[in-house]
């Protein structure tokens, strides 16, 4: 009897130590969470934060760059033409304003949000003050001549270059340097950009995408401008004019540099003349700036010592 009730005692034990140790085992299913909601993308006002922010420092600018070196260069200069566009050069207020639009989501491209997302906003205009103090690039128009078309007879940048800097009336399309300056250096001011040397691939893409409305209009005014005067170019302005554009830059070119060379010497300049010659002053008279020394009288010569009488 003694024994069958350690047998009980040490089973009871053995299914008490089992029923801990799957309850230690088990894990106890929890209430479904509801999911945790992200913040889209879309809604980080990235350029409400740029108002907050003072202008931009190019040293601290010039180390976040190094991240936009791979593509862009460090000075801005495309390491491959065919594939990224030149950036040196380009406004602190654009560059900064455009970091912010692919921050935001609003302007798409899958290489340039991730980086721009971990930018805060005065990193963006470090940045672009960074590359705004590069120098921009310049590049060469395609001077073929068009053989057939409404432009026939034209060199294709000519065509680009009547748009550019004339417009075109009949059509409502005003001059591009009126906003862009007649060398494509743009206006910080209202952040119109920088056009003259960029890749004429980079630009006639940025047309089309206004021409479409594929592109962001945040800035409806300015958009709005952009988009009426896209719509209005043919394929063949558009390259015409993005060629013409690639060719812009500040560096004097050859016609330039002849005409200087054509200019006459300027005139010598007049000898300076001899210096007066300066006067010997008269025997006896003070040397300029000193006073008159006046004459003393020689002293009585002492009397001889009388002599014992």
């Amino acid at each position: 009897m003694r024994h069958a009730r350690s047998y009980a005692l040490v089973g009871l034990t053995a299914l008490v130590i089992g029923a801990v140790a799957f309850a230690q085992t088990t894990v106890a299913p929890l209430e479904e969470a509801e999911p945790v909601e992200t913040l889209p993308l879309e809604s980080v006002d990235a350029l409400a934060e740029l108002a907050k922010t003072v202008p931009g420092n190019a040293q601290n600018g010039a180390t976040l760059a190094g991240t936009c070196a791979a593509c862009h260069g460090l000075d801005g200069k495309s390491t491959i033409p065919e594939v990224y566009p030149n950036i040196g050069g380009q406004s602190e207020r654009y560059l900064a304003e455009q970091l912010a639009l692919f921050k935001s989501g609003e302007r798409q491209n899958a290489i340039m949000q991730p980086f721009a997302s971990m930018l805060s906003a005065q990193d963006m205009r470090d940045v672009g003050a960074h590359f705004a103090h590069q120098p921009s690039s310049a590049g060469i128009a395609d001077d073929t001549e068009v053989a057939e078309g409404t432009y026939a007879g034209m060199k294709f940048y000519e065509i680009g270059e009547q748009l550019f800097r004339r417009g075109d009336f009949a059509r409502e399309i005003p001059a591009c340097m009126a906003c862009h300056g007649p060398t494509g250096a743009g206006n910080p001011g209202p952040a119109y950009p920088h056009v003259g040397g960029q890749q004429s691939w980079y630009t006639a893409r940025r047309l089309q995408e206004y021409r479409t409305g594929t592109t962001t209009a945040r800035d409806t005014a300015n958009f709005d401008v952009m988009a009426s005067i896209a719509r209005q170019l043919t394929d063949e302005e558009i390259g015409a004019l993005s060629s013409y554009m690639q060719g812009l830059h500040t560096r004097p070119d050859a016609a330039m540099l002849a005409a200087i060379a054509k200019m006459p010497p300027a005139p010598p300049a007049p000898a300076a003349p001899a210096p007066a010659p300066v006067d010997a002053a008269p025997e006896g008279a003070a040397p300029e700036g000193e006073a008159p020394v006046e004459d003393v009288p020689a002293a009585a010569p002492e009397a001889d010592a009388q002599q014992a009488s």
